[in-house]
């Protein structure tokens, strides 16, 4: 049905280029941690993004584009091996290699039909520059230690970016379970903010997006597929002072609905590993959190600025397809609930933005996954889109916005063996692959913030039987695959 209707499109549109045999460049950038909620062209009024908002105006906005996996790990393996996390049982933070052999991943694809592709930061996972892994040994950055789940076949070459994160000079605090504030400050994955003395270039987005405007100059004789993969907005906060002023003070900033007894009608799976609660951040300092989040965000959109206009310069923004996203969503406070991992739209549902040059400006409210970007790029820059990949090729939205690939958005959390099943009317999580844990609906048309679990309502009963026999069926389907590989209680055996 699919090719069909591609035919079709291609028939009713013929300048479109499916399958053309012009080789765009691709310049994939994607931030780490950033709930499209944050974003002025997704609709936020406080946290203004200019340079993101300036791509949204002239490629296709999705609106209802889910990642894979909601951490990095898994929703990064899944977008860049072309298969679901559960296919290969990359649930964690390692690379799929392992598992699909040598079976061409996404920019390794571009790679083999004659692509320069370079990466820049964090494109797998890897740990926050200034992190655990950039302290081994005092090695340089560019050593193979600080990689962490990269994969090299993918890039021609490489490049890390180190930066001083919560050791930044300037003005710190721990909001993180810091009740009396005497905690220090300090690294991890915690909530710091950290307002650092210095320009854009002390830090790693600065350093990446620099890079990234001499690799695009360097590389204008050969097609490049070049992935620029920015830290910010992920823990800790830290941006330049200027990216603050915006938001002080902070208690100007306004938190989402606090609903008394919001979390009774849930599993306690549902209730995210990170609330308000258990952090022991109080109302001053979650309205903190918010405002050094959004100055995070207006310092990476800055150097996303910085790569653009590069993009311009070298004159090869209309030989150029520029994706712009997030691996998956983040909590500011819904629920009372804070950073990712839930399969609530903030968390599982991503920003997307794909610029074809010569293609109308639009906006799709059609269901895509990240998944999909493999086989559409390939299919966009005139390559050969491999069959086994599990991703739909969704490049007919952008000459029609309003075509439907799927029926539902598929997602998992891993760390609470969670499903999401997202169609246009509900959302649907299932905890276990047998609902043993509970499960979730909310009708996301009246109760779009969802706030009630229709699950245990008896007039749902049918509508939740449909979804149990859908996700039943889904998850069958995600392992019928190529890979030859045997699951035993979700997961894959050695």
């Amino acid at each position: 049905m699919q090719r069909v209707l591609l035919i079709a499109i291609t028939l009713i549109f013929p300048t479109l280029s499916f399958g053309s045999e012009k080789k765009y460049n691709v310049l994939f950038l994607i931030s780490d941690d950033l709930t499209y909620t944050a974003l002025s062209c997704y609709g936020n009024e406080v946290c203004h993004t200019p340079n993101i908002d300036r791509l949204a105006e002239r490629g296709i906005r999705f609106t209802r584009a889910y990642c894979q996996g909601t951490y990095c790990g898994p929703s990064r393996a899944s977008f860049m091996s072309g298969y679901y996390p559960h296919a290969t049982g990359s649930l964690g933070y390692k690379n799929p290699r392992p598992y699909i052999g040598e079976r061409a991943m996404w920019a390794e694809h571009f790679k083999d039909h004659g692509y320069h592709t370079a990466r820049v930061g964090k494109i797998f996972h890897m740990g926050v520059p200034g992190g655990v892994e950039y302290k081994k040994e005092n090695l340089p950055p560019e050593h193979e230690s600080y990689n962490g789940a990269d994969d090299p076949a993918n890039w021609t070459e490489r490049f890390n970016t180190p930066g001083p994160e919560w050791k930044a000079e300037g003005d710190g605090e721990t909001l993180q379970k810091n009740p009396d504030g005497k905690r220090p400050v300090v690294g991890g994955n915690t909530f710091v903010v950290v307002e650092a003395d210095g320009d854009d270039l002390v830090h790693a987005d600065g350093k990446a997006a620099r890079k990234a405007a001499e690799l695009i100059n360097e590389n204008k004789e050969k097609p490049f597929w070049l992935g620029v993969g920015f830290v910010r907005p992920h823990v800790p906060f830290v941006a330049p002072r200027k990216y603050y002023e915006p938001f002080l003070p902070y208690d100007k900033m306004v938190l989402p609905p606090k609903v008394e007894g919001d979390w009774d009608d849930i599993p306690k799976p549902g209730i995210n590993y990170c609330t308000s609660e258990n952090m022991q951040m109080d109302i001053r300092k979650q309205k903190k959190a918010i405002g050094a989040y959004y100055a995070s965000v207006a310092y990476m959109d800055a150097q996303v600025g910085v790569v653009l206009d590069a993009l311009e310069a070298a004159g090869l923004e209309n030989d150029t397809i520029v994706i712009f996203t997030s691996d998956h969503g983040y909590h500011l406070g819904e629920h009372d609930f804070w950073a990712k991992v839930s399969l609530r739209d903030v968390s599982s549902g991503v920003p997307l933005i794909i610029s074809v040059p010569g293609r109308k400006p639009v906006v799709s409210n059609s269901l895509v996954e990240l998944i999909d970007l493999y086989p559409t790029l390939s299919s966009l820059c005139g390559l050969p889109v491999p069959e086994r990949l599990q991703g739909k090729d969704i490049s007919g939205m952008i000459e029609l916005p309003n075509l439907e690939v799927r029926q539902a958005a598929f997602s998992v959390a891993p760390m609470r063996r969670g499903f999401l099943l997202r169609t246009h009317k509900y959302a649907y999580i299932q905890y276990e692959e047998d609902a043993s844990k509970g499960i979730e609906l909310f009708d996301v048309e009246k109760d779009p913030n969802q706030y009630t679990n229709l699950a245990m309502n008896p007039e749902f009963t049918k509508v939740v039987d449909r979804f149990k026999i859908q996700m039943a069926r889904r998850l069958a389907d995600v392992r019928e695959n190529d890979l030859g590989l045997t699951y035993k209680n979700g997961k894959v055996v050695d």
